[in-house]
């Protein structure tokens, strides 16, 4: 990292930098108003890989406190982090000078201006008067039937490892390790240089290195609790990055609810969640990485996307030809994917596990027939993924594809079928750099929404273990290690490979600063429980047929007594009328 903070340095000083800010319209004596973000060059054929290069995608702040991606410039510097000195200059064949438009900023100074803040926000306080309900022994975190270990290193950033859950007493193993292990963000311009811009930003970068100090009350909100994070720095000293991973509850409203149209007798339960979250910031992009826990054994990896678009200069209305959008006068926010690859080592009830994919799709049986008369039937087509090559599948929106990580060798008492954790994610476009592109070749790992290896000691990095300026000439990671694909994944030691994400068509909403988009997929318990595992967690209401005709005897009301009215209606009109007033129904019932 501390060979990207050098970049900026040498290029306000270099002859050949300053002379291409002169013709991009900006005065010799204002170098030190010009920035950069340093990107390893990804792969150009002109350079190899045989020295260590950054390209310098670079921008101008006539303010030390303006949006710099508001005014990128049109040409590259290539920066030799051996020789500590830039050694080319990529420049386009249409020059562009650098936008003269009013600054657009978000910071508060910037907002007053325009009009200041709004000011009809109350305030809304989180408590937890009694403590939190997780406990943490080291790195280790007991809640709600769950037990896991968290770890953190330079690369994945949150790694989760022994996750158990705690079943009537049983304590059963479900994942062996989970963690985020790469991802990569092509961009779609077609011109060069534009085809260097495809980041991986763990493989190539970090995400434990680029993660965050968080904020109490700003980035984590309520009862908090925070792991601090180390790793070496380049001169061989360790390097803290404080509160890098807040762990906190948050109310995640209705976990079941049902109520009898008959007597109105009504049962409701409210859920929690823990949250495990760091975020990263990688040049203009923030990422909040949650790994969010439910009550009922569900695993939510959640990702917000955040901070700004990556730009790049144009003339004002000049025809971006569909690879980009024109955000703010001058500002062109080239088209990009954000694709995460999850790698999830599973150990449903032990370490010999399968993956099935399963389609919801009609009945073979036509309409008429013995087996289908009326033509309505439907079922869950499962398919097993027998070896590495049949695993590599896509998502089908139209089948509701999921795919199911069973232990084969242990089998529901009820359902009769093998105890299991789905796979549940629809946000799953496909890469869309074609095949045989540069980006194809060196992100093997996205070209299907999911892949299985048998589990190796050294496969924890899906493009690769090193990455940077990689060719692709082999594709490195996934790609070698299934090989021919012949390898049996059946009833063995798995890990499998899950790429996600967002496909970003940017638009003016997204500037100058990108509200947060989530995405979201489920690690969810199929045909892994009994019953619903959640009944044992208490009610704020609930009562039954009997205790309603008693006249409301022994009901258990354990209502948030802290919840009030918005708009007390009820207590105006007793107000009013001097007397008691009932709901629609008389009941009382917390949702």
């Amino acid at each position: 990292m501390e060979e990207l903070q050098a970049v900026e340095h040498i290029i306000r000083k270099d002859p050949k930098v300053i002379e291409q800010c002169e013709i991009s319209g900006i005065p010799r004596e204002d170098m030190h108003k010009v920035y950069c973000d340093p990107w390893t060059i990804g792969y150009d054929e002109r350079h190899g890989n045989l020295v260590r290069l950054q390209q310098a995608l670079m921008y101008y702040r006539p303010n030390i406190d303006d949006n710099q991606y508001q005014y990128p410039l049109d040409f590259c510097p290539i920066y030799d982090s051996g020789k500590g000195e830039i050694i080319g200059i990529d420049i386009p064949k249409v020059r562009r000078p650098v936008s003269k438009a009013p600054a657009l900023n978000y910071h508060p100074a910037a907002v007053e201006e325009r009009g200041g803040y709004r000011n009809d926000l109350k305030p809304i306080n989180i408590t937890q008067p009694e403590g939190v309900s997780f406990k943490l022994t080291g790195r280790e975190i007991e809640w709600q039937n769950w037990k896991f270990h968290i770890g953190f290193n330079y690369r994945e950033g949150i790694v989760l490892s022994n996750i158990t859950f705690n079943d009537k007493g049983t304590v059963r193993p479900i994942f062996y390790r989970l963690s985020l292990a790469e991802m990569v963000v092509p961009y779609g311009n077609p011109e060069h240089p534009h085809q260097r811009k495809h980041a991986f930003d763990l493989g190539e970068y970090g995400a434990g290195y680029m993660t965050n100090s968080l904020s109490l009350g700003c980035d984590c909100k309520g009862s908090i609790h925070y792991l601090d994070a180390h790793f070496p720095s380049r001169a061989g000293g360790v390097r803290t990055i404080k509160n890098a991973i807040c762990i906190h509850e948050e109310d995640d409203g209705i976990l079941f609810k049902h109520s009898d149209f008959r007597d109105d007798s009504t049962i409701v339960t409210r859920a929690r969640k823990l949250i495990i979250q760091q975020v990263f910031t990688a040049a203009n992009y923030e990422y909040a990485i949650q790994w969010v826990f439910h009550q009922d054994g569900t695993i939510q990896p959640d990702i917000r996307l955040t901070g700004i678009l990556n730009t790049y200069a144009m003339d004002v209305d000049e025809d971006t030809k569909g690879w980009g959008t024109q955000v703010h006068p001058g500002v062109n926010a080239h088209n990009h994917q954000h694709l995460f690859c999850l790698r999830i080592d599973p150990n449903i009830d032990g370490p010999k596990n399968t993956v099935f994919m399963a389609d919801a799709v009609p009945s073979d049986a036509p309409v008429g027939s013995p087996e289908n008369y009326y033509g309505n039937a439907f079922y869950a087509k499962r398919t097993k993924l027998a070896t590495t090559g049949e695993a590599k599948t896509d998502y089908n929106g139209a089948t509701s594809r999921t795919w199911d990580i069973c232990n084969t060798n242990v089998l529901n008492p009820y359902s009769k079928k093998p105890v299991s954790y789905k796979l549940v994610s629809r946000e799953v476009p496909g890469l869309l750099p074609k095949e045989g592109s540069l980006v194809w070749k060196r992100a093997g790992f996205a070209r299907h929404a999911v892949h299985v290896t048998k589990y190796s000691d050294d496969q924890f990095w899906p493009a690769g273990r090193h990455v940077p300026q990689t060719s692709g000439d082999p594709s490195r990671g996934l790609p070698e290690w299934i090989g021919d694909g012949s390898e049996s994944i059946d009833n063995e030691d798995i890990v499998l490979w899950h790429t996600f994400g967002v496909t970003h068509i940017p638009a003016p909403e997204d500037f100058p600063v990108m509200p947060a988009e989530p995405i979201t997929l489920l690690l969810r318990p199929r045909n892994f429980f009994t019953s619903n595992p959640v009944m044992d967690v208490p009610p704020s209401y609930a009562s039954t047929p009997s205790q309603v005709l008693a006249g409301g005897q022994g009901v258990l009301n354990a209502a948030d007594k802290l919840s009030k009215l918005a708009f007390d209606v009820v207590g105006k009109v007793k107000e009013l009328v001097g007397g008691e007033t009932n709901g629609a129904n008389g009941k009382s019932c917390c949702s």
